[in-house]
């Protein structure tokens, strides 16, 4: 309709706008390794700026999360089941909400990282962006894979996007298990409430990496049909 603002937004496919939205959920993950730098730090004013960004990102998310799902017809003039991308949109904002989740968290607390983990932690995070990052590459062929009727070129490079995605979310849980067991070989040393914490944001972590390998893997499920 001529009197909706959506229509415009929208076209002939909500492609573009979920890509937008993926865009905007894996700048809020992006902001995650300098917040955990001005921790280690002990820069709380640092970190409170970057959680500020962080959070204005976040809202923007929730924003384009909520509009994407309004909006989202009922019926597609697309082979693309409109259930699968409401649940690509639910995993895409969920990058956004572990990353605000852990911030918020250890801003809150002023949640000092151990010395003997500290390196871990680092790599851990840079990881879990790096899926994210993954993410974003494969959702942002997605208009391209239509276009293409799901064959030739492009399905190979999608193809190849969503194997190393799952690399990645591979490498992840694994430096999950070691930061997990680096924290357990001490946390007899620390008081038990910031232990029950550093899980936390840990558990946290390694969601916003499994989010992003799920909503670049609805690919997947697309691909096969």
């Amino acid at each position: 309709m001529a009197g909706n603002p959506f229509s415009k937004m929208f076209g002939q496919s909500p492609i573009g706008p979920i890509q937008e939205h993926i865009g905007l959920a894996h700048r809020c993950a992006e902001q995650l390794p300098a917040f955990i730098e001005a921790a280690l730090s002990n820069d709380w004013k640092k970190a409170e700026e970057i959680y500020n960004t962080i959070s204005k990102l976040e809202n923007a998310a929730d924003d384009a999360k909520t509009s994407l799902r309004a909006n989202l017809p009922n019926s597609l003039m697309m082979p693309v089941d409109r259930g699968d991308l409401l649940v690509m949109i639910t995993q895409q904002d969920e990058i956004a909400n572990c990353t605000k989740d852990i911030t918020g968290i250890m801003l809150g607390r002023q949640m000092q990282i151990p010395s003997q983990i500290a390196s871990l932690m680092q790599g851990f995070v840079t990881e879990a962006v790096q899926t994210s990052a993954q993410a974003v590459k494969a959702v942002n062929e997605m208009d391209e894979l239509l276009e293409m009727g799901f064959k030739g070129r492009v399905l190979n490079v999608v193809e190849e996007l969503i194997e190393e995605l799952n690399r990645l979310e591979h490498i992840n849980d694994e430096l999950q298990i070691d930061v997990r067991a680096a924290l357990f070989k001490i946390e007899n040393e620390l008081p038990p409430v910031n232990v029950v914490f550093l899980y936390k944001v840990i558990e946290l972590i390694g969601a916003l990496a499994d989010a992003a390998q799920s909503a670049g893997g609805k690919l997947q499920l697309l691909i096969a049909r």
